[in-house]
């Protein structure tokens, strides 16, 4: 549903509380004196049984009662209450409600949801602390204060993480503007309020407490949309849970739920710390728009100690030492005391004078190789921690350089004016070194997770993809009714998709074994062949280092005696023999495909090996992936610094494992029969990568592939057009469109942004250009006209309905190019998407007086009716048929399938 009628919860003009109270310490009582002393301008009106007033208003016995009728409905009544209270107030008008009710079980909560559909009402809970919005003076929660306002939103799937951060936060005074318990989240849930919050002016930044998510594409849409806007930094609860248990492949078993939520929140641009403190400490850096370029850091400090400290933290979190430069060192040596530390950390020792702090700070912020500063303070009895700090801000103030700067005063008493000085100047104030690096290495995560914010991978360069054989390879593994692919079965499918691979033989019997073994120059591996058989050197079905035919014929028969024994019910269906690789300098690496219950296939990369589960080395990554994505797994990964290159080791081919890692991403959504892929060993040195062994399992005949969370570009609608004698690309939006977008606009006249926007706007607000440029494919298109030059000249967008059933169509040209053919072009183009997508109606409210729009819709063949509730506009609908989509060929990548 989205943000459908989300404007009745945070702009309602009338409220009513069903279950009101006046029993001492009841749900219903806490919820009567918030809601009705929280400064709310409309009428809140309750609702109670058992009471003719509650507090000081006029209770009523039934919503059939309310005199009138409400936006927003708070429900504290029993669980078996709860449908029937949702119909009344459904019949009524009232568009939102916030079930704080338990006990609403499946059942009830079913129940509840088929009596809010027919009146499009949105739900917020059940079995939830409530909903409060400091600005507007609502207070419709059982917390125990309400918090200031502020810039701030809180999103949590637990009341009771909800109550503490307002608790916590109310206690160093940071304020909200909406604070939003979703419990079991029946309707409104977390993609739901990411999207709204996304455009919400009163919002700064947003914080979410995460258990988990139900619709991943959704949150993943919402949440690239929001963080593009805005910060937004996440708690996920659960680090230790236990994720995927397949034992099929090293992949599946290693690729834990946890991870798979690390690597969504990195690519959808948000910044997960561990706990509520980290929370408001990454916010308050992100929020006084601090950003960095680059993880190195300089360090001034008046304890030597300190630095040491800080220096220790920021090598163990990833981060680096900024090298100081001569001409920098050279003003630290006229701006400190002799006996300075020269070197980073710049220790101007414990006597220093608040004055030192800023002759060696302005030092600092001259040092093009820091990327930020960290200043601290230690307290002593020769010189005062909050005159220092005063410097520090006054410093700041003067300087054009805008480097972020952070800092960190140790102590308690002595220091505390001072940390609240600088805090209140817009610099983070910390208590430890720690806790001041662990901010820096956040703003470096924040800032990596934006890059990849904006990635749209297209199809990985180099050899193509043979989509067709890598089919065939499948449909006859189904047709025998396998889900296990044997080892040249899995061979054939990675080498159709271009990742190298070492060439073997297949062998039915001993004999052709030695045959094939005769083929090679040298030594030979053996392995046996079979569907039933995952890890073959588990039950003696694997030997390295033959010599000759004689050789390999004595072990293969050996083998299928051991075999035999170990696993008497598996099916042989021969050996496979391969010439053994001689790469003395290769790493051995683990590549791979896993499937996660939320997110759908994720790709998996880290150390491979026999000890693969052991050394535990991994990262995880949602595709698509592109070279850019696929190099940041890498490196994310502690053998990354082995393939970097030690002592006589030339460093790895990177490009080469970044490309097999794009395309197993590619592989995967193009192939969803694909449930587990492995490759382990992957070979990787300077020459490039070698694929040594493979395992691939599909889905059980039947089942249904979760879909990716995250769509990919969808490249198959890029066209090119000429209108006039200019040539035009209409593509699909793109997320770095957002500057052109808002430049079409700002080239437009006027009256055309008017009748786009139904506003007299000349630029497109803070947070639009983001979201009109970030959009789910599944659910939206917007498809871009491009000049040669880059520039945007015109946009069709299409937006569905939650149903899938009909959409809602805009159009907008820059003015300078009507009446020159594209705004038909483009509609054309997003008319015949629509119908290939098994669109039922298409519709729009367009300005009664926008003649072009309306001629052109008529055109079109587009039906006139009355707009609801506006005598200004008329809806335009076009009927295109029912049903679903017909299906795309099966020879055709699912990249290329509308």
């Amino acid at each position: 549903m989205t943000t459908r009628n989300l404007d009745a919860l945070f702009h309602p003009g009338v409220i009513a509380l069903i279950g009101a109270s006046n029993s001492p310490a009841s749900v219903g009582q806490v919820l009567s004196r918030n809601l009705l002393e929280s400064g709310f301008a409309g009428p809140v009106l309750p609702v109670a049984l058992n009471a003719t007033a509650i507090r000081s208003a006029v209770a009523y016995r039934s919503v059939a009662d309310l005199p009138l009728t409400p936006d927003l409905a708070v429900i504290a009544t029993p669980a078996p209450t709860v449908p029937g209270l949702i119909a009344e107030l459904g019949a009524r008008g009232c568009r939102a409600a916030v079930v704080i009710s338990a006990g609403v079980d499946a059942g009830l909560r079913q129940a509840m949801l088929d009596a809010a559909r027919p009146h499009l009402m949105r739900i917020v809970g059940p079995n939830c602390l409530g909903f409060i919005s400091p600005r507007v003076g609502i207070n419709a929660s059982f917390a125990h204060l309400t918090p200031a306002a502020g810039g701030l939103a809180l999103v949590s799937q637990s009341g009771a993480v909800a109550a503490a951060a307002l608790d916590w936060a109310h206690g160093r005074g940071i304020g909200f503007s909406h604070v939003l318990s979703i419990g079991d989240a029946a309707d409104v849930d977390v993609g739901d309020l990411l999207d709204y919050l996304a455009l919400d002016p009163e919002t700064k930044a947003i914080l979410l407490y995460v258990e988990s998510l139900a619709d991943a594409r959704k949150f993943m849409t919402a949440g690239r949309i929001a963080a593009r806007a805005k910060p937004v930094v996440v708690v996920k609860a659960g680090r230790s849970a236990s994720g995927a248990k397949a034992a099929f492949s090293h992949t599946g078993a290693l690729a834990g739920s946890d991870m798979v939520y690390d690597a969504a929140f990195r690519r959808a641009g948000m910044l997960r710390v561990d706990d509520l403190r980290e929370l408001f400490d990454a916010v308050a850096a992100l929020g006084a728009g601090l950003k960095v370029t680059g993880d190195r850091l300089a360090i001034l400090t008046n304890g030597g100690g300190a630095g040491v400290m800080a220096a220790d933290a920021l090598e163990a979190r990833g981060g680096r030492l900024a090298e100081l430069s001569a001409a920098t060192l050279e003003r630290l040596n006229a701006a400190a005391p002799a006996n300075w530390s020269h070197a980073n950390p710049v220790d101007i020792l414990g006597d220093a004078r608040a004055p030192a702090y800023g002759r060696a700070l302005e030092a600092l912020l001259a040092e093009p190789a820091a990327d930020a500063i960290l200043v601290m303070n230690c307290p002593t009895a020769v010189s005062d921690s909050t005159e220092a700090a005063d410097v520090v801000i006054e410093t700041l103030r003067a300087d054009r350089s805008h480097r972020p700067v952070l800092s960190a005063w140790l102590g308690q008493t002595a220091v505390a004016e001072g940390r609240r000085r600088l805090s209140a100047a817009g610099v983070p104030a910390h208590e430890t070194p720690d806790e001041a690096v662990r901010t820096f290495m956040q703003l470096v995560e924040h800032r990596k997770n934006q890059q990849a914010l904006l990635r749209t991978p297209a199809a990985p360069a180099g050899p193509a993809c043979d989509h067709a054989t890598a089919c065939a390879v499948i449909d006859q593994a189904a047709a025998e009714g396998r889900t296990a692919l044997t080892d040249p079965e899995a061979r054939a499918i990675l080498q159709a998709y271009g990742v190298p691979v070492l060439q073997s033989l297949q062998a039915d019997d001993p004999a052709a074994a030695a045959a094939a073994a005769a083929t090679f120059a040298g030594p030979v591996a053996l392995k046996i062949l079979s569907p039933d058989i995952s890890h073959k050197s588990d039950v003696g079905g694997v030997t390295l280092g033959l010599q000759g035919a004689a050789a390999t014929e004595a072990e293969a028969r050996g083998m299928l005696a051991r075999v035999a024994t170990a696993r008497p019910d598996a099916r042989i269906q021969g050996f496979v023999v391969e010439p053994m690789v001689r790469r003395p300098q290769a790493l051995e690496l683990l590549a791979g495909v896993a499937q996660d219950a939320t997110f759908g296939p994720v790709i998996v990369f880290g150390a491979g090996g026999v000890a693969v589960e052991v050394v535990a080395d991994r990262i995880i990554g949602l595709p698509p992936l592109d070279e850019v994505l696929a190099k940041d797994m890498i490196a994310r990964t502690r053998i990354s610094r082995l393939l970097a290159g030690y002592r006589d080791r030339p460093p790895a081919n990177i490009g080469a494992i970044a490309d097999v890692l794009a395309r197993l991403s590619r592989l995967v959504v193009e192939l969803p029969e694909i449930a587990e892929l492995d490759i382990n060993p992957l070979l990787a040195d300077a020459e490039g990568v070698l694929a040594l062994d493979a395992r691939m399992a599909l889905r059980p005949i039947g089942a249904q592939p979760v879909r990716t969370a995250i769509l990919p570009y969808p490249d198959y609608l890029r066209r090119e057009l000429t209108v006039g004698v200019e040539a035009l690309i209409v593509r699909p939006v793109r997320p770095q469109d957002g500057p052109g977008l808002a430049q079409m606009v700002e080239k437009s006249a006027p009256e055309d942004v008017r009748l786009r926007f139904r506003s007299g706007l000349r630029t497109l607000p803070q947070g639009w250009p983001e979201r009109l440029s970030q959009i789910d494919y599944d659910r939206e298109m917007a498809l871009v006209a491009e000049a040669p030059d880059g520039s945007i000249l015109g946009v069709a967008r299409l937006v569905g309905d939650p149903e899938g059933d009909t959409a809602e169509f805009a159009l907008m040209v820059r003015s300078d190019h009507h009446d020159r053919g594209l705004g038909r072009l483009l509609l054309a183009a997003l008319l015949e998407h629509a119908q290939s997508r098994g669109l039922r109606e298409v519709w729009g409210d367009v300005a009664r007086d926008n003649a072009r729009m309306l001629t052109m819709a008529a055109a079109f063949g587009f039906e006139r009716h009355a707009a609801e509730g506006d005598f200004s506009r008329v809806r335009l609908v076009k009927t295109l048929g029912a049903g679903a989509p017909a299906p795309a060929p099966r020879s055709l990548p699912l990249a290329a399938r509308p």
